[in-house]
């Protein structure tokens, strides 16, 4: 204790202000003494608690979360007694959640704008209220994978207002676009209805009528443009802007047993035309789209279609700025084909199997068809050399002797495109006797056509390699063989070549000549010397001829053709498509899709 009498023994008197010590003792004593104070065994009643009000919110926002849950539970869950619903399950089609789970992998789908709808609320205090009822946007949209490869996609729902802009948030649909576009991925659009399209019912609700709006479509064209796949399926009524946003892909696929695509409905047109009584089938089902160009690929149903998605992605690139996935591959580059070497018979106008020309040359069940139903004079599709994706075209000598008409001209004209929008070198087999003639192919505009496809192979720059497997004769021949400089193409001992194919051609070139002779001899003379005249000129089209003057670079035994055309595919992506790509990164190269 102090002198002064001082109750705190341990603390020394000082003259001056206390030390930091001193400080730090007096205020661990008075804790000390407040904690002794107080009530050991009860609350603190140093500061009373405030009684909660009945309008005061949870500070977990359970409220909020709880809405939510209950929001997407309606979603989740379809009326199954509103007309709408039960109409759509009677024609055999899926639900659309359902599509989207059988579409993805599992567990791989995640939504956006999953509360976005319509909502009848009911007020259950000042502050709070709960959802009665819940109709979801028509148009379900959100992230998923194909098998591993992330994926955006939209999904319509036909159920309510079939698809229609009134039951639809179009901001929803634009929004997705956007995303694929600025994050460079897949955008698959399962379509059934109008996807967000108009309805006359529109102007009531909005108390006027509108110039009919076109959003997203800058977005949809940049992505065709920057090689971001769009790939679509009709798996019901595609109708106006559906069918639009459908046909605009790179790639679509109709459900043979459900899809369809129009214009306008059998009503509308019932009053525009007064063709009545007409079926979605007969309007613009698959016998329809599938075989005039307007969809790709039939499949048999909906998950047809959606294997098939899937196996047309497996060979694109997220973007037109990055390489064609490569695979392992078991099927081996230098396997020898010896069946090649009888597959074209030596008489010319016998036919044969161009598809098992194909599919013997590319790795074994690689292969992958677009468009077989329509512009039948021409192959082409996707598959793989030593497990690294191409395209391929190839002249069906079944239909038309492999003469190009203008559906065939299209058909090779957009793959083109689309192989030069998604860096796939192209693997050509030529067979091909002209472009079509007689008064159909006059009437179908066959030489317009032929010339758009002309420009579209002078003005594609993705590598091609042809096989010219037996005929290239004309204008059609030149442009197949010649378009690229300098020219990577080899010939089949089959193989035949010239202006003009020899039928048809000595009566042209030799007309006086032979008209002279049956004028002097008959018949019978001009028939002998019209096959002197045919011996002569086919044995001086002998195809070594043409190696000896150097007109076509080489003539390889066609049981060579996998693993010269293999080595080809290894040295394109090893040196000619990297260099491609920092092009497109830079902007030095900009090919045209759409």
């Amino acid at each position: 204790m102090g002198d002064d009498g001082d109750e705190r023994p341990d603390v020394a008197k000082t003259d001056g202000p206390p030390s930091r010590s001193e400080t730090a003792t007096s205020r661990a004593t008075q804790l000390t003494e407040h904690l002794a104070s107080s009530n050991p065994n009860g609350p603190n009643t140093g500061r009373r608690r405030r009684k909660p009000k009945p309008d005061d919110l949870p500070a977990d926002y359970s409220d909020i979360l709880g809405q939510l849950k209950q929001l997407r539970a309606f979603a989740a869950n379809p009326n199954s007694t509103k007309t709408g619903y039960i109409r759509h399950r009677e024609t055999g089609k899926l639900w659309v959640r359902d599509r989207i789970e059988q579409l993805l992998d599992k567990g791989s789908f995640r939504e956006i704008g999953s509360v976005t709808g319509k909502v009848n609320w009911k007020q259950t205090g000042p502050l709070t209220e709960e959802p009665l009822d819940f109709q979801p946007s028509n148009n379900v949209n959100g992230f998923g994978k194909l098998r591993g490869r992330r994926i955006c996609f939209s999904a319509d729902d036909f159920t309510i207002r079939a698809g229609h802009a009134d039951g639809a948030l179009f901001a929803k649909t634009v929004y997705m676009e956007q995303l694929a576009l600025k994050m460079k991925i897949p955008i698959v659009k399962l379509v059934d209805g109008s996807s967000g399209g108009g309805s006359v019912t529109t102007i009531v609700t909005n108390g006027y009528a509108y110039i009919p709006p076109l959003q997203g479509a800058h977005e949809i064209v940049a992505q065709l443009n920057a090689g971001i796949p769009n790939l679509g399926a009709a798996l019901g009524t595609a109708i106006g802007l559906g069918a639009a946003r459908l046909v605009a892909c790179h790639f679509s696929v109709m459900a043979g047993d459900v899809g369809s695509l129009f214009n306008a409905g059998p009503s509308v047109v019932a009053n525009a035309t007064f063709e009545e009584g007409l079926s979605f089938s007969e309007l613009g089902g698959p016998a329809v789209h599938c075989t005039n160009g307007t969809i790709d690929n039939l499949a048999a149903n909906e998950a047809g279609c959606f294997e098939q998605l899937r196996d047309v992605l497996s060979y694109l690139p997220n973007c037109g700025t990055q390489m064609p996935p490569c695979i392992p591959e078991d099927d081996p580059v230098e396997r020898l084909c010896p069946e090649l070497r009888t597959l074209i018979p030596r008489k010319r106008e016998r036919m044969y199997d161009v598809r098992k020309l194909v599919t013997t040359v590319v790795d074994k069940g690689s292969f992958f068809e677009i468009g077989a139903l329509w512009g039948r004079c021409a192959i082409v599709g996707l598959a793989r050399l030593g497990g690294k994706a191409i395209g391929v075209i190839a002249n069906n000598a079944e239909v038309l002797t492999g003469a190009l008409d203008a559906q065939g001209s299209q058909k090779i004209t957009r793959h083109l495109k689309f192989c030069d929008i998604f860096n796939l070198p192209i693997l050509q087999f030529v067979d091909v006797p002209g472009y079509a003639i007689g008064t159909v192919a006059e009437r179908t505009a066959t030489m317009r056509w032929g010339v758009e496809l002309w420009k579209t192979y002078y003005t594609t720059t993705i590598p091609l390699f042809n096989v010219v497997v037996r005929k290239a004769y004309g204008v059609a021949g030149g442009v197949m063989v010649e378009c690229r400089d300098p020219h990577t193409r080899v010939a089949w001992p089959s193989g035949e070549w010239g202006s003009l194919p020899l039928e048809g051609g000595i009566e042209v070139g030799h007309s006086a000549e032979l008209r002279k002779v049956e004028k002097e001899g008959g018949l019978e003379a001009q028939k002998v010397r019209y096959k002197e005249l045919e011996t002569t000129y086919r044995r001086l089209m002998n195809p070594v001829r043409t190696a000896n003057a150097f007109s076509v670079e080489e003539i390889i035994d066609p049981a060579d053709t996998r693993s010269l055309v293999s080595e080809w595919c290894r040295m394109v992506y090893e040196t000619e498509l990297p260099e491609r790509v920092i092009r497109r990164v830079t902007g030095q190269l900009q090919p045209v899709f759409a």
